[in-house]
């Protein structure tokens, strides 16, 4: 994967969670946080898994990462 697309999975990534807001209430306590942690772990585990395969195996790879990132970073985070 080249960095012009790295850059973007990034950028994207932080886009996504800059869309939440960062207010706590009684009813919403720790949603910023579960949301970051799944988007988080989905950006990281998607640039783990570009740096697997090539061609289609990579795209895979990327798709597995990042939907893997984001399980564990849910149960990292979030707590229902």
């Amino acid at each position: 994967m080249d960095k012009l697309t790295v850059i973007l999975i990034l950028a994207g990534g932080l886009t996504l969670s800059g869309c939440q807001s960062a207010t706590t209430s009684s009813t919403r306590a720790g949603e910023f946080g579960c949301i970051a942690g799944t988007v988080g772990g989905a950006v990281v585990g998607g640039l783990v898994g570009s740096t697997i395969g090539a061609g289609t195996g990579q795209l895979w790879a990327v798709g597995t990462g990042a939907t893997l990132g984001a399980a564990g970073g849910n149960a990292l985070t979030c707590y229902y």
